[in-house]
Formats: structure tokens, C-alpha cells, sequence
């Protein structure tokens, strides 16, 4: 959510603003001020992505207040609200970078088309985008990714199959395709990452590590362990702790 500050010294105003308009629906909290005074502090302490403001007000007013607010942060969007039509205040706005300079009584349509264009300035300047639902095969890939994180010792792409409810040979070529490995080399994968992080704890003899992360026979650990990293896990072991 995007912090938005509305500063106005007529009560009913500031707050029918901030309260009968949907902010949270297009992104943004408002805090609202009816002295600008008060706003400037909240903003000079904990900052703000829009500050919409009336102009004149009896405390300081909006043109005051917008330069004061750029000063501390000239990356702030700021949008005027007035009664008038004054050149003296275009000038002030145009010299000043504001986004909109907008009349009493307010329309929601303004305010759509203002905030909307200030959202996308602000997604675009943080890189924000929205999030695009998982697709059918993508559930099933993070699924399959998952169960084997968390079953690696034992997993198989039967018991896969069964969880994604297709047939083990379907799998096999769908994970092929969607992640450039087979169903067996990336469970393959998962054990040797696993079986390296165990190396690295001195605790762990390697014939444990072996029965740990799927093998019944360390030596077969090691054979895989070798032609997957062309070395043994003993000679990984001490090279890891030779290295720290």
C-alpha cells in the first residue's frame, strides 16, 4: 500500500475525502490532517508517496506546504484541491512538479484518473507488478518440487503420480519439459545438496548421511556422490574443511 496524506482544513472535507472514497481498493492509506503544520511533521517523520493538499488554509498554506514537503523528499507526488481557478496558484503548481491541480466540489472521476496514473508511476518506479495466478502445470511442478524437498530419501515417481493424480509416465515427460530435467535427476539433485550440507557438519559419519538422504548401501552413496561431483564425499569433506 502507497501512504497518502490529505491535508484541508475544513473538517467535513478532509474527512469525506479520506472516508467516502475507496482508497484501499486502488492501493493506498490515507492519514489526514486538517493543519498543515501537523502534516508536515508527520511527513518530515515518517515520509509519504502522496501528500494532496488544499491551498489555502489559515496555518500555512498548500503552496507553503508543498515546497517545505519537497525539501524533505522531492520524489513526493503532490496534488493540489482548490476552490479557484488562480493563475498565481498554476504558476506555483507548474514551478513545483505537481501531478494535478484539481477544483472543488471533487468528482470521483478525477480522482480515479489522477490516482490510477500516480499508481503506475509509483508500481513502475518500484517495479511492482501483479502477481500472475499459477497455471494448471505449474501447480503440479511446485507440487513435485515440494513432495521431493520433502520426502528426497525415499521419494519416487510413482508415489509423485499418485499425488498429482496422473499417470508416472505423463510426469516423467511433463517435469522434463517443464523443468529441463527428468523426475530422476532432479531427485538426484535434492540428495547431493542434501548430502553436502550433512558433509559439512563433522557429526555426521558418512555412512549416515548415506542411509539419511535414500541409500541403503554407503557405498553406493559414494559412487553416486563421486559421479556426480567427481570426488568422494570423504575427499569433499576434507576439502571443505581444509577451504574453512
Amino acid at each position: 500500500m502507497y501512504q497518502l496524506v490529505i491535508v484541508d482544513d475544513e473538517k467535513n472535507i478532509a474527512e469525506g475525502i479520506s472516508n467516502l472514497f475507496p482508497w484501499n481498493e486502488i492501493g493506498f492509506e490515507v492519514t489526514c490532517f486538517q493543519e498543515a503544520r501537523a502534516a508536515l511533521r508527520h511527513i518530515s517523520e515518517h515520509g509519504t508517496d502522496v501528500l494532496m493538499s488544499d491551498i489555502e488554509m489559515p496555518d500555512m498554506d498548500g503552496m507553503q506546504l508543498c515546497e517545505q514537503v519537497l525539501a524533505v523528499n522531492p520524489e513526493i507526488k503532490i496534488i493540489f484541491i482548490s476552490s479557484y481557478q488562480n493563475y498565481e496558484y498554476f504558476r506555483c503548481a507548474i514551478r513545483n512538479g505537481v501531478v494535478d491541480y484539481l477544483l472543488k466540489p471533487l468528482k470521483g472521476t478525477d480522482l480515479i484518473n489522477c490516482f490510477k496514473k500516480i499508481k503506475e508511476e509509483l508500481d513502475k518506479k518500484y517495479a511492482v507488478t501483479e502477481e500472475k495466478p499459477e497455471t494448471y502445470y505449474e501447480q503440479i511442478i511446485r507440487s513435485v518440487k515440494e513432495y521431493i524437498k520433502e520426502n528426497y530419501n525415499e521419494a519416487s515417481l510413482e508415489e509423485a503420480a499418485v499425488l498429482v493424480n496422473l499417470s508416472p509416465g505423463y510426469l516423467s515427460k511433463l517435469f522434463k519439459e517443464k523443468c529441463g530435467r527428468g523426475f530422476a535427476e532432479y531427485l538426484m539433485k535434492t540428495r547431493m545438496e542434501k548430502a553436502c550440507e550433512l558433509l559439512g557438519d563433522i557429526h555426521y559419519k558418512s555412512y549416515d548421511i548415506a542411509y539419511y538422504i535414500g541409500y541403503d548401501n554407503p557405498k553406493n552413496f559414494s559412487r553416486a556422490f563421486k559421479a556426480y561431483y567427481g570426488m568422494t564425499p570423504k575427499e569433499y569433506r576434507n576439502g571443505k574443511n581444509i577451504a574453512d
